[in-house]
């Protein structure tokens, strides 16, 4: 086999090799990483030009890279626990290969780096969402007078209410936000699910985020809500809403969804109702009480 051959057998492996880039998303963290001196860049806008220049370039040769977010404390803690240099190249290579595989990351399909940046973000506080919901849920332990695990409990009842609420919505793309507010932090869970001729298609990590938000807030009695949009073609948005209540969702009236949907969360003030939606009472579930399996 000629030289020519080779080369060109191992362009067409370099195409097969996937790659992650960990980004610093943000100037405190590119600040951060400066400390090292083999971290060569000192401006946190021509480092991100040159991050879009290599997607772009990887791209074009056909190479399929995904980008994580690079936070400069996990890093110093993964090479405090390692045993590597925080000051080689190598140990943040290392690190970024970690992230590819336990971290939030995002597919570069040529977008805009200024596209990318908040969708990994968004990925990353999806992620930690879901991570510290999970945690509180685990902690809670047996249910003192039947021994039944509270936390798998709200979890099964989350997902019965989420099943739910899907069957008997009318049909159309709908859009849930599950809201829980502190202490010690409000967390948001978001799902989308479309209606495929009367199918309901959902992305099962959204979905297992979701649920656990809401068992979260069933179980511990959060105050929280769950407003869901529905978007058909020729009609208007409609939108339905619940207060969450000990294992239950309490449906809320047209009236206080408007109200809710159109008074500024932080300030308090009013906000204009957008054109062309409803404000409606959610369908019923078709529930006794708000547990008829269960209630501790």
């Amino acid at each position: 086999m000629t030289n020519t051959d080779h080369r060109t057998l191992r362009r067409v492996l370099r195409r097969e090799i996937t790659g992650t880039i960990g980004l610093l998303t943000d100037e405190h963290d590119f600040r951060a990483m400066r400390r090292y001196d083999s971290f060569l860049f000192d401006d946190h806008s021509t480092y991100l030009k040159h991050v879009e220049a290599v997607l772009r370039a990887r791209a074009l040769q056909g190479g399929h890279t995904t980008v994580a977010l690079f936070d400069p404390e996990d890093y110093a803690e993964f090479c405090a626990n390692t045993g590597l240099d925080p000051d080689h190249h190598a140990s943040r290579a290392r690190f970024t290969a970690r992230l590819a595989a336990t971290g939030p990351t995002v597919l570069y399909e040529g977008q805009p780096l200024a596209d990318l940046l908040p969708t990994l973000v968004d990925e990353a506080v999806r992620q930690a969402t879901w991570e510290y919901a999970t945690t509180l849920l685990a902690r809670l332990g047996p249910c003192a007078a039947c021994g039944e695990d509270l936390g798998r409990a709200a979890f099964t009842r989350a997902s019965h209410l989420l099943a739910r609420i899907l069957d008997t919505s009318p049909p159309g793309e709908r859009h849930l936000v599950c809201s829980l507010s502190g202490p010690p932090e409000a967390l948001v869970a978001v799902l989308h699910a479309d209606d495929i001729e009367g199918r309901t298609d959902l992305d099962e990590t959204e979905a297992l985020e979701f649920t656990t938000v809401l068992a979260l807030g069933l179980a511990t009695e959060r105050p929280g809500g769950l407003v869901m949009r529905i978007t058909a073609p020729g009609s208007p948005d409609r939108v339905h809403g619940w207060r969450l209540r000990a294992h239950g969702l309490q449906p809320l009236t047209a009236g206080e969804v408007f109200d809710a949907y159109c008074t500024d969360a932080e300030s308090g003030d009013l906000i204009a109702p957008e054109s062309n939606v409803d404000y409606c009472a959610p369908p019923d579930l078709g529930e006794e009480g708000p547990d008829p399996a269960h209630r501790h």
